[in-house]
């Protein structure tokens, strides 16, 4: 797959390039080009992400972040077998555990969401850092609505990350979780006030707690104009001016005939 000249590989994460330094020079420059564009396009673009995962994965399959990259490409694009695959293999050669959440949701992605509320019992968890833990409790709540659990879901997030007023990385998504789950449960008051703490939290715009608050509210955004009829009314009342100005002269002429006619007859 083509790559862009200005992208040389030294936008990688300092890391992933220490990873890749087990690699011949070139390789390792052609495998870090890759992972950049993946990086690139992950979000705007999973597809093209995901065909530049594979080419790296091809390169370089026994790179621990070229494994979780690839596994990444994937679930961007629902592959939650394949992404599963990925992440396990860069886990066995990492020795890592911070993939432990999303491999979680990859079991829920699979329609196994008992094996992903086991995982979250795993003493792996307690391994985690805090927003590896925000992450895990997200994947069991969401679990436990899979399952048609809502109260257990609730209870789930109800955790003292989320009753913090400090403002972290994850805050808005966990605050949203929990309001959308009290909004399934027929919470709509609770769940109001939750999703306006989500959206003070949303700095980055990561939720639409925004459109769901307008939506609560009945609040409808439409164009005031649709630009297509805009632009076609413009024409039309060009078009009317000219004639009017055409209609104009043409009268004018006539009465200066009509007068012309009068004097000859004087």
């Amino acid at each position: 797959m083509p790559i862009p000249p200005e992208v040389t590989g030294e936008e990688i994460d300092p890391d992933v390039r220490q990873e890749l330094m087990s690699l011949p020079k070139g390789l390792a420059e052609d495998v870090s080009r890759n992972l950049v564009m993946v990086a690139q396009l992950i979000d705007e673009d999973p597809e093209k992400a995901y065909g530049y995962s594979r080419v790296a994965l091809r390169l370089a399959s026994r790179v621990a972040a070229v494994r979780e990259a690839a596994g990444f490409a994937a679930y961007a694009t629902q592959k939650y077998s394949e992404a599963l695959a990925e992440f396990r293999a860069a886990r066995r050669m990492s020795g890592g555990v911070e993939l432990w959440p999303v491999m979680a949701d990859c079991e829920r992605g699979l329609g196994r969401p008992e094996r992903a509320l086991a995982m979250a019992g795993e003493p792996e968890v307690q391994k985690l850092d805090k927003a590896g833990q925000v992450e895990m409790r997200l994947v069991a709540a969401g679990a436990r609505r899979d399952l048609g659990q809502l109260d257990a879901a609730i209870v789930t997030l109800q955790s003292p990350e989320l009753a913090s007023s400090a403002v972290h990385p994850w805050t808005a998504r966990l605050r949203y979780a929990y309001a959308d789950a009290l909004l399934a449960a027929g919470r709509e008051r609770e769940a109001r006030e939750w999703f306006a703490k989500a959206l003070e939290a949303d700095k980055d715009g990561a939720t639409d707690a925004s459109d769901r608050l307008a939506e609560m509210d009945g609040v409808e955004f439409v164009d005031a104009f649709d630009e297509d009829e805009v632009d076609a009314s413009d024409e039309t009342d060009e078009s009317d001016v000219v004639d009017v100005e055409l209609d104009v002269d043409e009268d004018d002429e006539d009465d200066e005939d009509e007068d012309d006619r009068d004097g000859d007859k004087g």
